[in-house]
């Protein structure tokens, strides 16, 4: 049976900027972090010491870690506020005492955009700590740096899933092919994985 690697990190961004469902509650499906930006329990660095595109990802992800839905909505770009607003949802995002992050890589695209790598770490059913690696996109705008969506790691071994911010109705059909391809998985039947967007090695973000 594949290992299907925990929920948490994701199911939290969906819940918070989609409004659908419950994200899975600490201890679902834990599975340790395989990434190089791996955290062990320490707290991001504080903001003074990060700039740019770091500290807004860190404000950002301070945010969901206490269930300030305002503050992190705020940190979002323009147009996903204007896309998730339309939605017409209030969903507060659970906090969680136990989660931990650390900001890792930055890279630079063009003068006005930028990749954030990231690592989120909390506790599973077992109290043991599961991580989560991400890869936030982050743009310039008028009153700073903001995020326009980010790369999830759901399947070790498997490229990314991209949940673009600004396209929630995208983010929740991601959202059914997660919980449908997880259960699957489970089954351990044929998969339709291919279709939805494959495993390309050339390729590390599934869109």
């Amino acid at each position: 049976m594949h290992k299907i690697r925990s929920t948490a990190l994701w199911g939290v961004l969906i819940v918070l900027l989609v409004g659908c469902g419950k994200p899975a509650p600490n201890g679902q499906s834990a599975a340790k972090s395989q990434g190089p930006n791996s955290a062990t329990g320490d707290n991001v660095a504080a903001p003074a010491k990060l700039s740019g595109p770091a500290a807004a990802v860190s404000e950002f992800l301070e945010a969901v870690r206490t269930g300030n839905d305002d503050k992190a909505a705020r940190m979002l770009s323009t147009l996903a506020r204007e896309k998730t607003a339309a939605l017409n949802r209030n969903v507060t995002p659970p906090a969680s005492d136990t989660a931990r992050f650390t900001i890792g890589k930055v890279e630079h695209v063009g003068k006005d955009g930028a990749r954030v790598a990231s690592s989120w770490t909390d506790l599973d059913v077992d109290g043991e700590p599961r991580t989560d690696e991400a890869l936030w996109m982050v743009r310039l705008e008028e009153k700073g740096w903001r995020i326009a969506g980010v790369g999830v790691l759901v399947f070790p071994g498997e490229p990314l899933l991209l949940l673009n911010f600004e396209d929630p109705e995208d983010m929740f059909r991601k959202q059914q092919w997660i919980r449908e391809e997880i259960r699957r998985r489970m089954n351990d039947q044929p998969s339709d994985v291919q279709a939805q967007g494959g495993n390309n090695p050339e390729n590390p973000i599934r869109r």
